[in-house]
């Protein structure tokens, strides 16, 4: 069951490679350039600019239909993210906290878009991690400042939402920023999704779509989360500045700059779902996708994939069943261990499952990184606690530490795929077998 749980998951993260959504998108003849369905007059200049974990297998792609049609072009990726490019330059940088690498990629992308003139074409290659990869810093702050910001804001347990809320007004290219700097020319972004709902105002913190927040909205998330005394000073005053209006908001909707930019969504976790679907299908399962939008505390999620579970253990079906939830849970960092949010999530699950036979759970990301670990997550059963007992682990003291990278590590189970170069968020695959279902009861 582990190993059916693995190829499904796999399955849903090759149904969203971005090589073949980006060709899916493109297509060059001789005196035409169709993008995203749309024809596109060809350029005077084209501009490629790629940002996030997918940055480089986008441009990649993108490189090979269009060419010499491509003037110049900059990709910034996370490390251990790049490919070869014959035409644009790439940068490696951090995440998810953001570096000077980040930086001097994020000077060199806004330097090509403001030389774009009204003829020219700035194409947009966004996927997750742009938000990190993407880093420029107010003039009166340091990278470090900026580094201990998003530090604080990814352990705090705030969602993508808040974060990126608090990020777009820390940047000059953030919330609709890289648009405004390519203004006049025309603007077509291929996005990856890796937001609940796939908002195109914060997936990579919006850099070409219109920003519906303003400073005060960004003050809050501070207060909400009670990082006030926590924030460096330059950042909080930079902030209060904003408020005040000292400093220019982000380009609202209704702006026309935004009139000739083109926002496109060509991946997403729903995408992911239902390869993995086909997959399930394939195996002899009965695939349900129960969720594309998990939200909310880890343990929120795992006590509604439980409740589900109990759900669906009782339901008519022939087959043995395939229950699959995709989204992005949040977890509040309160240890000193290693771990993410699909570990933590895993392990928690595990705890649940103790002695229920025939269960098996899969806790990953798409992007084959989850935390700041080498691990994509991890599978657990009814047997995880006991095997890990035998071996003289505790698991509830790993998770008392926030350290199910070692649990896992010790006790087995972690999903290793490396970079998957995509993102489209995370993916829970729950099978169950018909003698699992037959036992009946709760978990």
């Amino acid at each position: 069951m582990r190993h059916s749980a693995e190829q499904i998951f796999l399955a849903g993260v090759k149904q969203v490679l971005p090589d073949a959504l980006i060709r899916a998108q493109l297509e060059r003849e001789a005196d035409r350039l169709v993008i995203a369905g749309r024809d596109v007059p060809l350029p005077r200049s084209l501009y490629l600019l790629a940002a996030g974990k997918a940055a480089a297998l986008m441009a990649k792609a993108a490189e090979e239909v269009l060419g010499a049609l491509i003037t110049d072009g900059h990709v910034v990726t996370k490390y251990g993210h790049g490919l070869p490019l014959e035409r644009i330059a790439l940068t490696e940088a951090g995440h998810p906290l953001p570096d000077a690498a980040g930086v001097e990629a994020t000077r060199r992308m806004l330097a090509l878009a403001r030389q774009a003139g009204a003829d020219d074409l700035v194409l947009c290659l966004l996927s997750g991690g742009a938000s990190s990869l993407m880093a420029d810093l107010p003039d009166d702050a340091t990278l470090d400042e900026l580094a201990a910001a998003n530090e604080l804001l990814v352990k705090s347990g705030a969602d993508i939402w808040a974060i990126n809320c608090v990020r777009k007004h820390l940047s000059a290219v953030k919330g609709g920023q890289l648009a405004a700097a390519a203004a006049p020319a025309n603007v077509v972004s291929l996005i990856l999704s890796d937001v609940v709902g796939d908002d195109i105002g914060v997936i990579a913190s919006g850099p070409t779509a219109p920003d519906e927040s303003i400073f005060a909205d960004a003050l809050a998330v501070i207060g909400r989360f009670r990082l006030s005394d926590r924030l460096p000073a330059s950042l909080w005053n930079h902030l209060q500045r904003g408020a005040s209006g000292l400093i220019p908001e982000t380009p609202k909707p209704g702006d026309p700059l935004f009139d000739k930019v083109q926002n496109r969504i060509i991946g997403s976790n729903r995408l992911a779902l239902e390869g993995a679907a086909q997959k399930a299908n394939a195996l002899g399962f009965e695939p349900r996708i129960i969720t594309d939008t998990l939200r909310g505390d880890c343990g929120a999620v795992a006590e509604f994939i439980l409740r589900t579970l109990d759900d669906h253990l009782a339901s008519e079906s022939r087959r043995p069943l395939c229950l699959l939830f995709g989204g992005e849970p949040t977890l509040k960092v309160e240890g000193d261990g290693l771990g993410g949010r699909n570990q933590h999530l895993a392990l928690l699950l595990a705890t649940r499952l103790q002695g229920r036979q025939g269960v098996t759970l899969l806790c990953a990301g798409t992007d084959g990184t989850d935390g700041p670990t080498d691990a994509a997550g991890a599978v657990v059963d009814g047997r995880t606690l006991f095997d890990a007992l035998e071996k003289g682990i505790d698991a509830q003291a790993y998770l008392d530490r926030y350290d199910s990278y070692h649990f896992f590590q010790q006790a087995g189970g972690h999903i290793l795929t490396g970079s998957t170069h995509t993102n489209v968020m995370d993916m829970v695959v729950a099978v169950l077998p018909r003698t699992a279902r037959q036992h009946g009861g709760s978990i």
